[in-house]
Protein backbone atom coordinates (compact mmCIF):
# COMPACT_ATOMS: atom_id res chain seq x y z
CA UNK A 1 0.00 0.00 0.00
CA UNK A 2 1.29 3.42 -0.95
CA UNK A 3 1.94 6.11 1.60
CA UNK A 4 -0.42 9.09 1.79
CA UNK A 5 2.20 11.72 2.57
CA UNK A 6 5.28 12.92 0.71
CA UNK A 7 6.89 14.63 3.70
CA UNK A 8 6.15 14.21 7.40
CA UNK A 9 7.51 15.60 10.65
CA UNK A 10 7.68 12.82 13.23
CA UNK A 11 7.75 13.91 16.88
CA UNK A 12 9.14 11.14 19.08
CA UNK A 13 8.49 11.02 22.81
CA UNK A 14 11.77 11.34 24.68
CA UNK A 15 10.50 9.24 27.56
CA UNK A 16 9.76 6.39 25.16
CA UNK A 17 13.46 6.24 24.26
CA UNK A 18 14.40 5.24 27.80
CA UNK A 19 15.00 1.72 29.02
CA UNK A 20 12.74 1.08 32.00
CA UNK A 21 12.56 -1.50 34.73
CA UNK A 22 9.48 -1.71 36.96
CA UNK A 23 8.36 1.62 35.53
CA UNK A 24 11.59 3.40 36.45
CA UNK A 25 14.16 4.69 33.94
CA UNK A 26 17.40 2.72 34.28
CA UNK A 27 19.05 3.90 31.05
CA UNK A 28 18.15 7.03 29.06
CA UNK A 29 18.62 5.12 25.81
CA UNK A 30 16.92 1.84 24.95
CA UNK A 31 19.05 0.75 22.00
CA UNK A 32 16.61 -2.00 21.01
CA UNK A 33 13.85 0.61 20.75
CA UNK A 34 16.08 2.93 18.71
CA UNK A 35 16.82 0.07 16.32
CA UNK A 36 13.09 -0.51 15.84
CA UNK A 37 12.56 3.19 15.19
CA UNK A 38 15.32 3.09 12.59
CA UNK A 39 13.66 0.13 10.87
CA UNK A 40 10.32 1.95 10.68
CA UNK A 41 11.88 5.16 9.37
CA UNK A 42 13.83 3.10 6.82
CA UNK A 43 10.54 1.65 5.59
CA UNK A 44 9.12 5.13 5.13
CA UNK A 45 12.20 6.37 3.28
CA UNK A 46 12.22 3.33 1.00
CA UNK A 47 8.56 4.09 0.25
CA UNK A 48 9.44 7.60 -0.92
CA UNK A 49 8.48 9.54 2.21
CA UNK A 50 10.74 12.39 3.30
CA UNK A 51 11.06 12.29 7.09
CA UNK A 52 11.90 15.04 9.53
CA UNK A 53 12.22 14.18 13.23
CA UNK A 54 11.95 16.12 16.48
CA UNK A 55 12.53 14.40 19.81
CA UNK A 56 11.34 15.16 23.30
CA UNK A 57 13.65 15.07 26.30
CA UNK A 58 11.66 13.25 28.96
CA UNK A 59 14.10 10.35 29.14
CA UNK A 60 16.67 12.65 30.77
CA UNK A 61 15.23 16.00 31.85
CA UNK A 62 11.97 17.95 31.63
CA UNK A 63 12.69 21.67 31.81
CA UNK A 64 9.07 22.68 32.49
CA UNK A 65 8.89 20.52 35.64
CA UNK A 66 12.34 21.26 37.09
CA UNK A 67 11.33 23.51 39.97
CA UNK A 68 14.83 23.79 41.41
CA UNK A 69 16.01 25.82 38.38
CA UNK A 70 14.75 29.02 36.85
CA UNK A 71 12.39 28.22 33.98
CA UNK A 72 14.60 29.80 31.32
CA UNK A 73 17.73 27.91 32.42
CA UNK A 74 15.81 24.67 32.86
CA UNK A 75 14.48 25.01 29.30
CA UNK A 76 18.03 25.62 28.06
CA UNK A 77 19.04 22.35 29.69
CA UNK A 78 16.05 20.60 28.14
CA UNK A 79 17.05 21.85 24.69
CA UNK A 80 20.48 20.31 25.15
CA UNK A 81 18.85 17.01 26.09
CA UNK A 82 16.98 17.02 22.78
CA UNK A 83 20.36 17.29 21.08
CA UNK A 84 21.55 14.15 22.88
CA UNK A 85 18.42 12.35 21.71
CA UNK A 86 18.73 13.69 18.18
CA UNK A 87 22.30 12.46 17.89
CA UNK A 88 21.29 9.07 19.28
CA UNK A 89 18.55 8.72 16.64
CA UNK A 90 20.87 9.98 13.90
CA UNK A 91 23.56 7.47 14.87
CA UNK A 92 21.13 4.56 14.87
CA UNK A 93 19.70 5.53 11.49
CA UNK A 94 23.18 5.76 10.00
CA UNK A 95 24.10 2.36 11.47
CA UNK A 96 20.96 0.97 9.82
CA UNK A 97 22.05 2.36 6.46
CA UNK A 98 19.67 5.33 6.44
CA UNK A 99 21.29 8.68 5.68
CA UNK A 100 20.48 11.09 8.50
CA UNK A 101 21.71 14.46 9.72
CA UNK A 102 21.01 16.56 12.81
CA UNK A 103 20.44 20.29 12.49
CA UNK A 104 20.49 22.31 15.69
CA UNK A 105 18.43 25.34 16.68
CA UNK A 106 21.35 26.46 18.87
CA UNK A 107 24.95 26.81 17.72
CA UNK A 108 27.16 23.81 18.51
CA UNK A 109 29.30 23.49 15.42
CA UNK A 110 31.37 20.52 16.58
CA UNK A 111 28.38 18.20 16.80
CA UNK A 112 25.70 19.58 14.45
CA UNK A 113 25.11 22.22 11.81
CA UNK A 114 22.89 25.17 12.59
CA UNK A 115 19.32 24.79 11.34
CA UNK A 116 18.16 26.84 8.39
CA UNK A 117 15.24 26.01 6.14
CA UNK A 118 17.55 26.10 3.12
CA UNK A 119 19.98 23.64 4.73
CA UNK A 120 17.14 21.29 5.60
CA UNK A 121 15.82 21.40 2.04
CA UNK A 122 19.27 20.64 0.69
CA UNK A 123 19.50 17.49 2.81
CA UNK A 124 15.95 16.40 1.96
CA UNK A 125 16.82 16.71 -1.74
CA UNK A 126 19.76 14.34 -1.16
CA UNK A 127 17.59 11.69 0.48
CA UNK A 128 18.47 12.38 4.11
CA UNK A 129 16.29 12.05 7.15
CA UNK A 130 16.61 15.46 8.82
CA UNK A 131 16.55 15.57 12.62
CA UNK A 132 15.83 18.92 14.24
CA UNK A 133 17.48 19.27 17.64
CA UNK A 134 17.55 22.01 20.23
CA UNK A 135 13.81 22.64 20.34
CA UNK A 136 12.89 26.08 19.01
CA UNK A 137 16.15 27.51 20.31
CA UNK A 138 14.23 29.55 22.88
CA UNK A 139 12.94 28.86 26.40
CA UNK A 140 9.24 28.62 27.27
CA UNK A 141 8.41 26.50 24.22
CA UNK A 142 7.73 22.77 24.28
CA UNK A 143 9.08 20.18 21.86
CA UNK A 144 5.51 19.78 20.56
CA UNK A 145 5.71 23.43 19.54
CA UNK A 146 9.15 22.85 18.01
CA UNK A 147 7.76 19.95 15.98
CA UNK A 148 4.85 21.95 14.58
CA UNK A 149 7.07 24.98 13.94
CA UNK A 150 9.62 22.93 12.00
CA UNK A 151 6.85 21.16 10.10
CA UNK A 152 5.51 24.53 8.96
CA UNK A 153 8.98 25.76 8.00
CA UNK A 154 9.74 22.71 5.85
CA UNK A 155 6.22 22.56 4.37
CA UNK A 156 5.52 19.10 5.72
CA UNK A 157 2.24 17.46 4.79
CA UNK A 158 1.49 16.50 8.41
CA UNK A 159 2.89 16.26 11.91
CA UNK A 160 2.97 12.81 13.49
CA UNK A 161 2.90 13.06 17.29
CA UNK A 162 4.09 9.68 18.63
CA UNK A 163 3.37 9.88 22.33
CA UNK A 164 2.81 7.83 25.48
CA UNK A 165 -0.95 8.28 25.05
CA UNK A 166 -2.94 6.50 22.36
CA UNK A 167 -5.33 9.30 21.33
CA UNK A 168 -6.86 12.64 22.19
CA UNK A 169 -9.48 12.46 24.94
CA UNK A 170 -12.04 14.96 26.23
CA UNK A 171 -10.45 14.55 29.67
CA UNK A 172 -7.71 12.54 31.33
CA UNK A 173 -8.98 8.95 30.97
CA UNK A 174 -7.00 7.92 34.06
CA UNK A 175 -9.03 10.36 36.13
CA UNK A 176 -12.34 10.45 34.28
CA UNK A 177 -13.87 7.09 33.27
CA UNK A 178 -16.36 8.97 31.08
CA UNK A 179 -13.67 10.66 28.98
CA UNK A 180 -14.46 10.52 25.27
CA UNK A 181 -11.81 9.11 22.94
CA UNK A 182 -11.63 10.96 19.64
CA UNK A 183 -10.67 9.27 16.39
CA UNK A 184 -10.97 12.66 14.70
CA UNK A 185 -11.16 16.18 16.11
CA UNK A 186 -10.64 19.65 14.68
CA UNK A 187 -7.67 21.68 15.80
CA UNK A 188 -10.13 24.48 16.50
CA UNK A 189 -11.92 22.32 19.07
CA UNK A 190 -8.59 21.25 20.56
CA UNK A 191 -7.78 24.91 21.21
CA UNK A 192 -11.27 25.93 22.34
CA UNK A 193 -11.52 23.04 24.81
CA UNK A 194 -7.86 23.43 25.85
CA UNK A 195 -7.30 19.69 25.56
CA UNK A 196 -3.94 18.82 27.06
CA UNK A 197 -2.81 16.04 24.73
CA UNK A 198 -0.83 18.60 22.74
CA UNK A 199 0.75 21.83 23.93
CA UNK A 200 -1.70 24.70 23.39
CA UNK A 201 0.88 26.84 21.57
CA UNK A 202 1.59 23.96 19.19
CA UNK A 203 -2.14 23.53 18.54
CA UNK A 204 -2.57 27.24 17.81
CA UNK A 205 0.35 27.30 15.37
CA UNK A 206 -1.02 24.23 13.60
CA UNK A 207 -4.50 25.77 13.43
CA UNK A 208 -3.23 29.06 12.00
CA UNK A 209 -0.92 27.34 9.51
CA UNK A 210 -3.53 24.67 8.64
CA UNK A 211 -1.04 21.93 9.49
CA UNK A 212 -2.84 18.59 10.03
CA UNK A 213 -1.66 16.35 12.84
CA UNK A 214 -1.90 12.68 13.74
CA UNK A 215 -1.54 11.67 17.38
CA UNK A 216 -0.99 8.04 18.36
CA UNK A 217 0.79 5.78 20.81
CA UNK A 218 4.46 5.04 20.30
CA UNK A 219 4.10 1.71 22.10
CA UNK A 220 3.11 0.14 18.77
CA UNK A 221 5.57 1.39 16.16
CA UNK A 222 3.31 0.08 13.40
CA UNK A 223 1.16 3.12 14.20
CA UNK A 224 3.71 5.28 12.36
CA UNK A 225 3.27 3.19 9.20
CA UNK A 226 -0.52 3.14 9.58
CA UNK A 227 -0.65 6.92 9.91
CA UNK A 228 1.64 7.38 6.92
CA UNK A 229 -0.77 5.26 4.87
CA UNK A 230 -3.72 7.34 5.96
CA UNK A 231 -5.12 4.67 8.25
CA UNK A 232 -6.50 5.40 11.71
CA UNK A 233 -3.77 4.94 14.31
CA UNK A 234 -5.02 7.20 17.10
CA UNK A 235 -6.56 10.62 16.52
CA UNK A 236 -6.59 12.65 13.32
CA UNK A 237 -6.51 16.37 14.08
CA UNK A 238 -8.02 18.26 11.18
CA UNK A 239 -7.46 21.90 10.24
CA UNK A 240 -10.09 22.60 7.60
CA UNK A 241 -12.45 25.56 8.11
Amino acid sequence: MEFKYNRILLKLSGEAMAEKRDGEIVNPFDTAFLKRIAAVVSQLVEGGVQVGIVTGGGNVFRGASAKEFTRARADDMGMLVTMLNSLAVENQLNVAGVKAVTLSAVEMNKVAQLFTKERAEEYFSKGYVVIFGGGTGNPYFSTDTAAVLRACEINADAVFLAKNIDAVYSADPKKDPNAVRYTEISCHQMVDDMLGAIDLTASMIAMNAKMPMELFSLKDLDNIIKAARGQTAGTTITVSD
